[in-house]
């Protein structure tokens, strides 16, 4: 970690439990952001003291101000900077000769505004180093901290939310405005809500680290617009998944790549930006949301309710339709329906009416009062065949909501098993919700959304208590030919190598390569087919051609030297006719390799999280049928294996329809190797393998194609 990292970890207590607080450019005009942030500090609770500055009065909100903070005679822990951005290098500097370590920015007009408000960044950044203060922001909305020990409000929020155990990053200020509302209507708390804006200094790593220490903090919830060091926010967060028993739930922005430069390679193609976002929060045991609604139906089942042992559910209702419901949207995600014991069964007959559903989903009838709920729940919790109870209500005239939803508490409060609700409408079952959420109870206004989340829930617990697998490291290789050739290239000035080239530095690394050579003539390419033995494969080099077989530039299966004089012929003919510009260097003759399945592997570079691994159905259709996966190298063999059952042909490589099961073993070894590769060799900017031809069980597989993009 950098040096920069400790002062941030230092200095996290000032920011969150400061004893004081200036605020820096307040002012007495009510309803502008500088004043509102005073008001919010003072009229929330806060347990230390405040000091206003402001060089136009003598006091505001009542309260006495400077006219510089350096004019404040006691010690202060924590600046809010309200000033315009033209002047806050100026009060950031003062802060520093205050000895003041923690600031939070609150001002807009940097980098986003263009290169003045960048240059502005720096100064700020300068002077932080300087003094080795940390600043929040800028462009933020600020810092809250529920905790009854300091109840601070140090933001422009219009309400400070309820205490609770979710921890809130944001880079976007507006969003957190939203967020608060949205949560104070459904009665969610946070321990730590904090919006960092430009992340000038502290940014989303720093902030991981201190929430997962944090004991008030049980789920990290994250809204990120950019991510600049994937590497280390997978590290991060992945430490905290598995050491901490924290999840993570990151809503990201920007899924969609409009105005994307076209790749030059098949895996530079398929591997958009999102998509290896994707892979990368799976890796790490990241949750991606879709959208805010998602992110807290899954926080709320996360500090809410126990996790479960296991993924077998209770659907209790009392009407049948949404039973029928909820138990196809819990087949979909995974879940199981629990089978009850003798016993239960015996209890809900006898004391049920004869016209209920005793059997999973249990069907109370639309009659229902509490006290067949509470029947249903109490037996359902007590059957250790049973892992979690969902409760659906919808309401009836004759449906007395409130009662039933205080029983649902009570009964709840009882067990150690998880229990989510769905109060199926909106105006007749508000008090009922209000009542199940208010006591802790996750709601969900979809029984859909409640079983996702309970699957959601469900996996992280699976995935925690996972143990990890070291990475692979493989000592028969020899990284000085693969060097050798990509230095020696980038020094020529290329972007591509040739199939020879890439060839060899794929089998310098262990991968499967057969024997090949290079003709630049027709007797010459006789002469290398003899060598192989037939029948070969030729093809045409040329740092021109991207695709070869779209200017029919790859022939296949050459049984005799006539065949090869004529396919050299033939092959320079075809490319000079359809892509006459193409400077040919010769032509690539390798062993045809017998027929197999057809695998694409792949890396490319992401400016994000660094090195990516591609695995997927290959041959010349990989980008129509896009049946492909990605993983952040490097990967381990666990993580090997989830890429390769990802795929949609995962069944054709296991022998599934009559088909021959294939060398799986080999295609590990392969993905693993080129992981090394990839970390080692970080010359290589897009490779593709395609294809990989895998052969039957314990028969190995072969490289058929190379491609490397330098």
């Amino acid at each position: 970690m950098t040096d920069r990292f400790e002062i941030h970890q230092k200095n996290f207590k000032e920011l969150f439990y400061p004893s004081s607080v200036a605020i820096i450019g307040t002012n007495n005009v009510k309803g502008t952001v500088p004043h509102d942030i005073l008001i919010n500090v003072l009229h929330t609770g806060f347990t230390g003291k405040v000091f206003p500055v402001s060089p136009g009065e003598t006091s505001v909100a009542e309260v006495k101000a400077y006219k510089y903070v350096i004019d404040i005679t006691e010690p202060v822990d924590l600046a809010i900077i309200v000033f315009p951005s033209s002047v806050c290098h100026l009060a950031l500097e003062q802060c520093g000769q205050k000895g003041i370590k923690t600031v939070i920015i609150i001002s807009a007009g940097f980098k986003e505004v263009g290169e003045a408000g960048y240059e502005r960044e720096l100064k700020l950044k300068e002077i932080a180093e300087k003094y080795e203060m940390s600043i929040i922001g800028p462009n933020c909305l600020g810092v809250i901290n529920t905790d009854p020990g300091v109840n601070l409000n140090a933001s422009f929020a219009r309400k400070m939310p309820e205490e609770g155990n979710i921890g809130f990053l944001s880079q976007s200020g507006a969003l957190c405005t939203a967020v608060l509302d949205y949560a104070r209507a459904k009665h969610i708390g946070f321990s730590k809500f904090i919006s960092f804006g430009n992340k000038v200094d502290i940014n989303e790593i720093d902030l991981l680290h201190y929430l997962g220490d944090d004991k008030e903090t049980k789920v990290i919830l994250i809204y990120l617009e950019e991510i600049k060091d994937g590497s280390a926010l997978m590290k991060t967060a992945s430490d905290i998944i598995l050491k901490k028993r924290k999840p993570i739930l990151i809503l990201k922005a920007g899924r969609t790549s409009a105005g994307a430069s076209a790749a030059a390679s098949h895996t530079g193609s398929l591997a958009g930006s999102d998509e290896i976002c994707d892979a990368a929060f799976e890796q790490a045991g990241i949750i991606r949301c879709d959208n805010i609604e998602e992110m807290f139906n899954y926080a709320i089942a996360f500090v809410y309710q126990p996790l479960p042992e296991n993924k077998r559910i209770a659907i209790i209702t009392n009407a049948g339709g949404p039973g029928v419901l909820t138990t196809d949207a819990a087949i979909k995600e995974g879940l199981e329906l629990a089978q009850f014991s003798e016993n239960t069964t015996k209890i809900l007959k006898k004391n049920l009416p004869s016209t209920a559903n005793i059997r999973n989903p249990i069907d109370v009838i639309g009659d229902a009062k509490c006290d067949r709920y509470n029947i249903a729940m109490s037996n359902a919790f007590k059957d250790d065949n049973v892992d979690g109870v969902l409760v659906i209500l919808t309401p009836q005239s004759m449906t007395d909501i409130d009662l039933i939803a205080y029983e649902v508490v009570k009964v709840a409060g009882q067990y150690n098993k998880p229990v989510y609700t769905s109060f199926m409408g909106e105006a007749d079952v508000s008090t009922g919700v209000d009542i199940v959420q208010r006591n802790r109870i996750p709601h969900y206004i979809l029984p859909e959304s409640m079983c996702k989340s309970f699957a959601c829930v469900y996996k992280f617990k699976e995935r925690s208590f996972r143990k990890t697998v070291e990475n692979e490291i493989y000592t028969d290789i020899d990284r000085s030919i693969a060097h050798s050739i990509l230095d020696e290239a980038i020094r020529d000035g290329r972007s591509y190598l040739t199939e020879e080239e890439s060839v060899r530095i794929v089998k310098s690394y262990g991968l499967p390569a057969l024997k090949n050579g290079v003709a630049k003539s027709g007797e010459q390419a006789v002469q290398i087919a003899d060598n192989i033995g037939y029948p070969v494969v030729m093809k045409v080099i040329s740092e021109d051609i991207v695709h070869k077989f779209d200017v029919k530039g790859v022939e296949l299966n050459i049984k005799s030297a006539e065949e090869v004089q004529e396919t050299y012929s033939s092959i320079r003919r075809n490319v000079e006719s359809l892509q006459p510009d193409a400077l040919i260097k010769g032509i690539f003759i390798t062993k045809m390799i017998p027929a197999g399945e057809e695998i694409i592997l792949g890396i490319k570079r992401d400016p994000s999280f660094g090195p990516v691994i591609m695995l997927g159905t290959g041959g010349i259709f990989v980008e129509i049928f896009k049946d492909v996966c990605f993983r952040v190298a490097p990967v381990s063999k666990q993580v090997a294996i989830s890429m390769i059952q990802q795929l949609n042909s995962y069944q054709l490589l296991i022998g599934k329809r009559g088909n021959p099961s294939r060398d799986i073993e080999a295609i590990l070894n392969c993905i693993l190797r080129l992981s090394q590769m990839a970390v080692e060799c970080p010359q290589i900017k897009e490779l593709d393998i395609n294809p990989l031809i895998v052969l039957d069980e314990n028969k190995g597989c072969f490289v058929a194609d190379a491609k490397i993009m330098l």
